[in-house]
């Protein structure tokens, strides 16, 4: 009985967690850029040597949805929707590089690129990207950065540096848990894209299916109300087995 109880038990942590991620993904189904977090339930076998084991539901992470959002005109010279399997690099808070498809850029007080989540932006040489004093701004498809400077015509637009945009396959990077995607092999570092890697003036939408992800959470919670059902049954027989074991002694 006991082991009916403890698979029961794992599959209700497991759904739990499942809940978890389909509530983040609902919760950034509004963010640009983002992509939808997967997940799954698989069975695990514990180790017992020769006795009988039991079997874990465990939740397991499956990466991210690396389909394109819809795409959104905006108008804003600071706003880039990245091309496919294109990332753009920023300093993490650790002090790393990390990606994302955040393409909301804004421009801090001192002159800094970051993006709609405070992360700054790096240039090809991996440091971060400031700007002089300006009156105009431009980013190119291809990631250079020009500017007209204060005081200045337009003539005098001039290049002061290129974004470090990446190519990379979703099978080369993980989710941390700040958000960001990370190289998950540092020992092979990922090139520089070449080429048009953005659209200016346009911003990637989430691929989050909101209507899909609310329907996933009601059966999540039908499924979660049947897993405690079957831990309360469980424990219900295995009152009745011991009232019927102290009435035969």
């Amino acid at each position: 009985m006991d082991k009916a109880l403890y698979v029961a038990m794992t599959g209700a942590r497991a759904t739990l967690q499942a809940q978890g991620t389909v509530s983040h993904n609902l919760a950034n189904a509004d963010t640009a850029g983002f992509k939808a977090v997967l997940s799954n339930t698989q069975a695990y076998r514990i180790e017992g040597g020769t006795h009988a084991s039991r079997i874990d539901a465990m939740h397991i992470d499956q990466g991210f949805d690396s389909r394109m959002g819809a795409q959104r005109v905006t108008g804003n010279a600071l706003d880039v929707s990245l091309r496919p399997d294109r990332w753009l690099a920023v300093q993490s808070p650790d002090g790393g590089e990390a990606y994302t498809r955040a393409g909301n850029l804004t421009l801090t007080p001192n002159g800094q690129l970051v993006t709609g989540g405070g992360h700054p932006l790096v240039d090809e040489n991996g440091a971060p990207f400031a700007l002089p004093p300006h009156q105009a701004l431009d980013i190119g498809q291809d990631g250079t950065v020009s500017i007209v400077p204060l005081g200045e015509g337009p003539q005098t637009l001039a290049i002061v540096g290129r974004l470090r945009v990446v190519e990379a396959t979703p099978d080369r990077l993980g989710r941390g848990l700040d958000g960001l995607m990370r190289n998950l092999d540092p020992q092979q570092l990922l090139a520089q894209a070449p080429g048009e890697v953005m659209t200016t003036g346009a911003l990637e939408n989430s691929n989050v299916d909101a209507a899909g992800a609310l329907v996933q959470m009601i059966q999540l919670q039908r499924q979660f109300e049947m897993q405690v059902k079957l831990i309360q049954r469980g424990d219900d027989n295995a009152q009745a087995a011991n009232s019927l074991l102290r009435l035969g002694g």
